[in-house]
């Protein structure tokens, strides 16, 4: 079968391909249309569709859209509730689930030949959940999504076997843990459905002094939760957005509060459904699922074995989870998902092109990997483009900025080159033979920076760059057997700073997406202090 899921509804529109229960192709389309995010998360966006990534991911497979069995929508306007204040206050629900029911209409617009008639809707939390079992590497597992909203709710808990599922509670609106998360993310002065990361982040700075007060009106009752009414002004005052607004104590002891608070009630989930399925694996899936420290509390302790959580968690990912969900209905029977590198590539001819048409010096070098280390150990920043692109919103050693994390002042020039706040850290990349002697306290291996990890008390000065405020790290481990080039990269760093560890953050700029194409990185690179560029085999490196 074939069967193309698309995400279009609340943010982050995206399309995937599966064939026969395999995944051959899936991107954002902030990465074809360099539009961050896509488009804006409003209800009168719903009508616009991620109509690059589709056309792509048909090309990819050499497909025609009359030759799809099936489109998969991550949404079913037949759940929506009828407009009213509960959901939204503002009048635009009716006009959100109009859009999403003439779906097929505009699907048929966008990609010509293709049957509306194939097109299926799948509720939004059955894609999120889909995306997370029918991809994990387990035939069993308890399934939690959390999000701020899909249809009618923002929770799922669900017990998957051998590739079906029950779903064992859903959570209605107006309750939601990430409705809530992006509360306060706005009352920090930050973008909802957007930048709850920062608070995440923000965090660390904090004392947690509030989480009395909330624990009080957020909790979890079995496979419920409550939250609210909040009053965030009675918690500290609002901050206005804009880069320029400092952040002071008040608001990060709120993000504290609200980070500490929030893992609670996930641990709480957890011991409910773990006690309902008895399984040792959970996957995860869901805007909350991409917090890394409440994940990594989760592993530690929760009463699961194993937690798995699908890198591309947010809304991109339901269209992921809506193609495998509905291939699994007509009778294909999906294959894990072995690696989120699952966007567009380009052989060494095409990258060689590209470099000629922008005129600069390059060169193929015998031994990239040594060459990027000798820049990387001397303080310079190196655009690193190879293979596919990743799938969400982690760079993964494909589409990354690589530095050293032995020099001290790195993650302020990081942030500086990517204009980001000074409170944000930035993440290690370390090769998996070393992983366990240098970090602790989360899972190993951890490839698809998910979890955070406390790095090891001996190893702190020796790699500060790596290093948040409270000595933890988003680790990405890297194993030879799945990343050869850049394993070989972390061995020659470690030959010349001791230790098999770079810093790893996404190829991009502030506001931006994260480059996808060639173009993209020629781009960022000439307009950004980064010391050199390595596309495919070749490198380009600046004057000194």
């Amino acid at each position: 079968m074939r069967v193309l899921g698309v995400n279009a509804v609340f943010h982050d529109p995206a399309a995937a391909l599966v064939v026969d229960g395999r995944v051959v192709a899936a991107a954002e389309e902030e990465r074809l249309s360099r539009r961050k995010h896509g488009k804006s998360p409003v209800p009168f966006a719903t009508w616009e569709l991620p109509e690059a990534a589709a056309r792509w991911c048909l090309e990819r497979a050499g497909l025609e859209p009359a030759d799809l069995d099936a489109v998969a929508y991550s949404y079913d306007p037949a759940l929506a509730p009828p407009p009213g204040p509960e959901i939204t206050a503002d009048g635009w629900e009716g006009l959100r689930t109009l859009y999403a029911a003439r779906a097929p209409l505009f699907l048929r617009t966008a990609l010509p030949g293709l049957d509306p008639a194939v097109v299926r809707f799948v509720p939004h939390h059955v894609a999120h959940a889909a995306s997370a079992y029918l991809a994990a590497p387990f035939a069993r597992s308890a399934v939690l999504v959390c999000d701020g909203r899909g249809e009618r709710g923002s929770m799922l808990a669900g017990h998957a076997c051998d590739g079906d599922l029950r779903v064992l509670a859903e959570q209605a609106l107006p309750h939601s843990l990430g409705l809530m998360y992006e509360e306060a993310t706005a009352h920090l002065g930050f973008r909802r459905s957007s930048d709850e990361y920062k608070v995440m982040a923000l965090a660390a700075y904090g004392t947690p002094r509030h989480r009395d007060v909330l624990r009080r009106v957020v909790r979890a009752d079995g496979l419920s939760v409550t939250t609210g009414p909040l009053r965030w002004d009675d918690l500290a005052p609002p901050r206005p957005p804009g880069d320029d607004t400092p952040v002071e104590r008040e608001h990060a002891d709120l993000a504290a509060s609200l980070q500490a608070v929030l893992e609670e009630v996930l641990l709480d989930l957890a011991d409910a459904l773990h006690a309902r399925t008895g399984e040792s694996a959970l996957t995860m899936a869901g805007g909350v699922a991409l917090n890394c420290v409440a994940n990594s509390r989760l592993w530690r302790d929760g009463p699961f074995r194993d937690v798995w959580v699908q890198p591309a968690a947010g809304d991109a990912g339901t269209a992921l989870g809506a193609a495998l969900h509905v291939a699994r209905a007509l009778g294909d029977v999906p294959a894990p998902v072995a690696s989120p590198a699952l966007g567009p590539e380009w052989d060494d001819d095409a990258l060689e092109r590209h470099l000629r048409e922008a005129a600069l010096p390059y060169r193929r070098p015998d031994d990239l990997a040594g060459e990027v280390a000798d820049v990387i150990a001397r303080g310079g920043v190196v655009g690193w483009f190879q293979g596919r692109s990743e799938f969400g919103p982690r760079a993964l050693g494909n589409r990354s900025l690589l530095a050293s994390a032995a020099h001290g002042d790195m993650t302020e020039r990081l942030n500086r080159v990517k204009g980001r706040e000074s409170f944000r850290p930035v993440a290690p990349m370390i090769h998996l033979r070393r992983a366990a002697e240098i970090v602790e306290g989360g899972p190993i291996p951890s490839p698809h920076m998910l979890f955070v990890h406390r790095v090891r008390p001996a190893f702190r000065d020796r790699i500060p760059a790596a290093c948040h405020v409270d000595g933890t790290a988003r680790v990405q481990t890297v194993d030879p057997a799945e990343a050869p080039l850049v394993a070989r990269l972390l061995d020659e760093v470690e030959r010349r700073q001791g230790l098999p560890v770079v810093i790893n953050t996404s190829f991009n700029t502030g506001g931006r997406p994260m480059v996808d194409a060639p173009r993209d990185a020629l781009e960022c690179f000439g307009a950004s202090p980064i010391a050199a560029l390595a596309m495919g085999p070749f490198l380009v490196a600046r004057p000194a």
